[in-house]
């Protein structure tokens, strides 16, 4: 395989809210690079990168899906991430491995919930990002609100570089300020681009801009910022390089316009990626840690060092089996060679080396670091595993996962597919890490666990269509937990005396609180060998496990911090089974002396109604004990409300919705957190549980 130098690679996700254009625009990034002959329509069902039965159905992504082509002479891997909510885990995955990102915003709605979430988790990996404003060829799109709104909402430094010439199904043409041209698309699929001047009546608008582009490029450029001041010639390359090294800081995001259904503005966009978004050499290098110490190691991109790569993505193809998505940050990798995996000390072959497009193949024999490709033959890995030569044990920072906040029975249809189903369940679970299942062994059922009802119901259609079992769902449940207010102590004692050996455990523990997602956390702090070293273990084996169920309804119980200091123990009864008991009865009898509290999901909502049906919307909300947090005009008419509301009370609000707006209003939600429930709704919850 030829390998482009260093420099000239761009990883570049595409990330949007849903129906903002992402698929489409990528798409035709697919055309007008050479990769695909003929655009695929997402309304068509015929989008080259959806490809899963569920997202062609649907017309949305469901999966991340990856790519690579080349634009003036330089390599870009691309993935196209889903723009749903429910799939945010994705998105998450996907910017943990990217060195850059291109935002797109439709034209006419601007910033959306969504786009405010894939724009913080950037923030979080540092990513840096360019904008791009799509479907300006429909009636009310407004580029430069937009650009103002990235800026507003977002706090971010975007600058409108191009301007749309024409509006709505009038836009015809993109003026390019830094070099004060025009470009119109021709030909079947707007693959033709022709430069012209600029019309008389924009060249006020063009200077103004550029003015305003030159000062906020100068603040990054020494160079620049000297010739500005003195009022030197300033060339292209001059404002270009400025403007990039304001992008590479993360503290400047040059805004593009276009339309990619009506193939506008693509090939610009394109070539900004290029110009302004950074190669592996660009980005700060990832960091390690060697196995088992706090040993920091810095891996920096070179074909020539050791081989380190890390798995952000799995998947099961029905033709090659498991496909694991890496992203190789140093060194080289060929078919055949060998890997260690850091998490299980492992060394597994790597049988081949595939380069994707979407769903499609392309077998290559090597691939090194700045690479985005799949390596088939490697088995036992997780999402966020890392790869390396089998001479180092350095693990890279791996991707965490949102917890579920819905959950739903199922059972095979077919009580002989009981085997299959959890067979299907598990790879489910390998290639989706924010999905869990368990069985429930006091009532006998498989519950699924996801981040929301469109979540499961891709995965039962899933089970069905891929893994070819029929399952049965049962109702949707929300994913409570409980936990504790305040400390107590308690004793675990189990003695069993049946003739011969008995059974002798003996603790006592205090139970805290821990602050809101601090999770769970155990401490030895026993003296003078009251209970033997062998016995910890089984203590806390038995408060784990009663972690599953708590005192208030039988849900999980989180957040809290667990402290072994005394207990006793026989020279001969003592067994790690009876201190797993002991621990156990001491758990839940300090549970119930330490105010346990259930904690509810709490999803923010935000839905967009006329201005004539906002009263009822609003009333709606605060009847599903909703609070309101804000409002705002969207500047057509219509209100912007945003509320938090608890997730067991949103469930059928879609329909209610349309009933109460006449179809006119819509919604969107995500998890935000969780939150007690209040004593008078807690008791009805437990009723019914």
């Amino acid at each position: 395989m030829s390998h482009y130098p260093l420099d000239k690679y761009r990883n570049i996700g595409i990330a949007a809210h849903i129906d903002a254009g992402k698929t489409t625009l990528t798409e035709r990034i697919l055309f007008y690079t050479g990769i695909s002959h003929k655009i695929g329509e997402v309304h068509e069902g015929a989008a080259t990168m959806d490809w899963m039965e569920q997202e062609r159905e649907r017309g949305i992504t469901i999966t991340s899906a990856a790519t690579t082509c080349s634009w003036k002479d330089c390599q870009i891997n691309i993935i196209d991430t889903p723009g749903h909510v429910d799939f945010t885990i994705e998105v998450e995955r996907s910017l943990r491995v990217l060195d850059g990102m291109v935002a797109v915003f439709a034209g006419v709605e601007g910033v959306q919930p969504q786009s405010e979430t894939v724009w913080k988790q950037a923030n979080r990996h540092r990513v840096p990002r360019i904008v791009f404003v799509n479907k300006l060829d429909r009636t009310g799109a407004d580029y430069f609100k937009v650009v103002r709104d990235v800026n507003d909402k977002l706090k971010a430094n975007a600058i409108a570089m191009q301007i749309p010439v024409g509006a709505s199904e009038d836009f015809s043409a993109i003026i390019d300020v830094l070099t004060c041209r025009m470009a119109t698309f021709s030909g079947d699929m707007g693959e033709q681009v022709s430069w012209t001047d600029v019309p008389s009546e924009y060249l006020d608008k063009v200077a103004e801009l550029r003015t305003k582009i030159i000062e906020a490029a100068s603040d990054f450029d020494d160079v620049l910022g000297d010739k500005f001041l003195n009022e030197e010639e300033l060339t292209i390359e001059d404002i270009k390089r400025g403007i990039r090294n304001g992008v590479l800081a993360q503290e400047l995001v040059p805004a593009f316009c276009g339309s990619a259904f009506k193939n506008k503005g693509v090939q610009l966009l394109l070539d900004a990626v290029v110009d302004y978004l950074p190669s592996p050499l660009e980005v700060p290098a990832v960091e390690g840690v060697v196995k088992g110490t706090d040993t920091k190691v810095e891996i920096k991109a070179d074909p020539k060092a050791p081989f380190y790569a890390l798995v952000f993505k799995i998947m099961t193809d029905p033709f090659v089996g498991i496909l694991n998505f890496i992203r190789i940050y140093s060194g080289e990798l060929n078919a055949g060679s060998y890997v260690f995996n850091s998490r299980t000390s492992s060394k597994e072959r790597v049988g081949r080396l595939l380069k994707m497009h979407a769903n499609k193949r392309e077998e290559i024999s090597s691939a090194r670091a700045g690479d985005i490709v799949a390596v088939v033959g490697v088995k036992d890995t997780m999402t966020g595993d890392t790869l390396t030569d089998s001479k180092n044990e350095v693990l890279l920072e791996t991707i965490t996962a949102p917890m579920p906040v819905i959950s739903s029975s199922i059972e095979p249809k077919n009580k002989a597919d009981y085997e299959k189903m959890g067979l299907a369940l598990k790879k489910t679970m390998q290639e989706d890490p924010s999905f869990r299942f368990s069985y429930n062994e006091e009532t006998g059922q498989t519950e699924i666990s996801g981040m929301g009802e469109l979540h499961l119901e891709i995965v039962v259609d899933r089970l069905r269509t891929e893994h070819k079992v029929e399952v049965r769902q049962g109702k949707l449940q929300v994913a409570y937990k409980e936990t504790v207010q305040k400390p107590a102590d308690a004793e675990g004692k189990f003695i069993r005396q049946s003739g011969g050996k008995g059974q002798y455990g003996h603790v006592w523990i205090k139970l805290e609180p821990r602050e809101r997602g601090a999770g769970f956390e155990f401490l030895d702090k026993v003296v003078g060998g009251a209970i033997p070293k062998e016995f910890i273990a089984g203590v806390q084996k038995g408060i784990v496990e009663t972690l599953t169920s708590g005192v208030l309804g039988g849900y999980p119980v989180v957040d809290c911090k667990v402290t072994l200091y005394d207990g006793s123990y026989h020279d001969v009864d003592s067994s790690e089974m009876a201190f797993k008991i002991a621990g156990s009865m001491a758990f839940k009898a300090a549970m119930k002396m330490a105010s346990p509290v259930l904690l509810e999901p709490v999803m923010k909502v935000t839905v967009d109604t006329p201005d004539d049906h906002m009263g009822d919307v609003m009333g709606d909300l605060s009847s599903r004990r909703g609070r309101i947090l804000g409002m705002e005009s969207d500047g057509k008419g219509g209100q912007v409300i945003v509320a938090e509301v608890p997730l067991g009370q949103m469930f059928g609000y879609s329909t209610d919705l349309r009933s109460m707006s006449k179809g006119r209003a819509s919604y969107s939600m995500e998890f935000e957190c969780y939150r007690e429930v209040p004593k008078n709704v807690l008791d009805s919850i437990i009723e019914k549980k």
